[in-house]
């Protein structure tokens, strides 16, 4: 690509990425306000406290099962029309859930949050879309600003849960009616996007790889170990954390600001972190992410104070960052613009498959482990480190190999 194509592409893409991050503050602000609530709003509906985690284990859950029908659509119909699919279904999600709790039904709650999955598995998309216009050069800081649009939905979400939780004389009501308004308020973003749908492949192109075949090659299959990773782990520990704090005596609206400052966490580095990929290579930021995350577990097993919470949580966000922007950056740099529909959609879905796994784990660890909460807390904490040593395994055996760990 030539400087002036290359200047030309990018001005596309810094239009593109100024609409995301303002999807990602308005329509992402959701996120933290249901994970914020779910797990407590589980715990008043389920018939067994085990189970109280249940509801984000769905939302999960639904991101799974629509990763790649999200990522077809969108390589068939552009990216506008799966972003506007996932609001969709963010706002039915958040309806349904509204019914649950106003009629007591935890079946009710759980449908709705597999709906809401919709949006998440969506959301995950805008990392890409942020890629799909960029030159090289200028890629993996379009990838990280989207990123960076979570920090207003850090504050955003939490704070509509302290004025909204309590708000009507149903519990929880208040938030799951000001998520509806959300989506329906950010669909109007999308108008803005401007992503045309990748081009037919010429009838004499040669076959794009299957998805085996992706999978096979070493640099794409660490980039989906470490993103998968990076996100299970973030979301093993964050799920528990809210009944771990109310467990260990703390306010609801403790929860809540700890729950502000991990997200902060997790989307002030994306300011930077793009410009640290681009100097050092996605394989060195990987490994710092994944020896950050290693961090918020170790701090998190020395106690259960609430400024061990903060810190703990504060780690954990900034572990997800780099782990897994930079395992996201890895993986854009691995495909052709034609393959992109195909090895996203596989990508994300195990990603959300082993995220289904860690949230569904969390709430047995922290509430079935047999002891008090403080050791449920350190149980979920434990469960980090086999998988930590999985990841950087595969990372170094990528370093080990001449040539595959080259710089996006």
């Amino acid at each position: 690509m030539t400087g002036t194509a290359a200047l030309s592409d990018d001005r596309t893409a810094r239009r593109n990425v100024w609409v995301l991050v303002a999807a990602q503050a308005v329509l992402g602000a959701q996120m933290p306000m249901i994970f914020t609530i779910a797990g407590l709003a589980g715990q008043t509906l389920a018939s067994n406290i085990c189970w109280a985690t249940l509801p984000i284990t769905m939302s999960v859950v639904g991101s799974m099962l629509t990763a790649t029908p999200l990522s077809a659509l969108m390589q068939r119909f552009g990216r506008r029309a799966g972003f506007v699919v996932g609001a969709m279904g963010g706002l039915l999600g958040a309806a349904i859930g509204a019914w649950g709790l106003m009629t007591g039904s935890f079946a009710l709650f759980l449908l709705g949050a597999l709906f809401t999955g919709v949006y998440m598995s969506a959301q995950g998309f805008y990392r890409f879309a942020a890629a799909d216009m960029a030159s090289p050069e200028y890629r993996p800081r379009a990838i990280s600003a989207v990123m960076a649009g979570g920090l207003l939905s850090a504050v955003v979400g939490p704070q509509l849960v302290k004025l909204t939780a309590d708000a009507m004389v149903v519990p929880f009501l208040g938030t799951y009616l000001a998520v509806m308004a959300l989506n329906m308020a950010g669909v109007f973003l999308f108008a803005f996007l401007d992503i045309p749908k990748p081009p037919a492949p010429a009838p004499d192109a040669p076959v794009s790889r299957t998805r085996m075949q992706m999978l096979r090659e070493p640099r794409v299959a660490v980039a989906v170990i470490c993103a998968t990773v990076s996100y299970a782990l973030m979301n093993l520990v964050m799920t528990s954390s809210p009944l771990a704090v109310v467990g260990c005596g703390f306010r609801t609206a403790d929860a809540a600001n700890i729950v502000t400052a991990h997200v902060l966490a997790m989307y002030a580095p994306a300011f930077f972190t793009g410009r640290i990929i681009a100097r050092f290579g996605a394989g060195t930021v990987v490994g710092l992410g994944l020896g950050i995350l290693a961090a918020a577990g170790a701090v998190a097993l020395t106690g259960a104070g609430l400024g061990q919470f903060y810190a703990a949580m504060i780690l954990l966000g900034i572990g997800w960052n780099f782990g897994f922007i930079g395992a996201t950056a890895m993986l854009a740099g691995a495909h052709a613009a034609e393959e992109r529909g195909r090895i996203q959609g596989m990508n994300d879905f195990i990603v959300f498959a082993g995220v289904t796994l860690a949230s569904l784990s969390s709430g047995a660890l922290m509430n079935c482990s047999g002891g008090p909460v403080q050791a449920g807390w350190s149980a979920v904490n434990l469960a980090m480190l086999p998988f930590l040593v999985l990841a950087g395994g595969a990372l170094i055996w990528l370093v080990m190999r001449p040539g595959d760990l080259r710089r996006p």
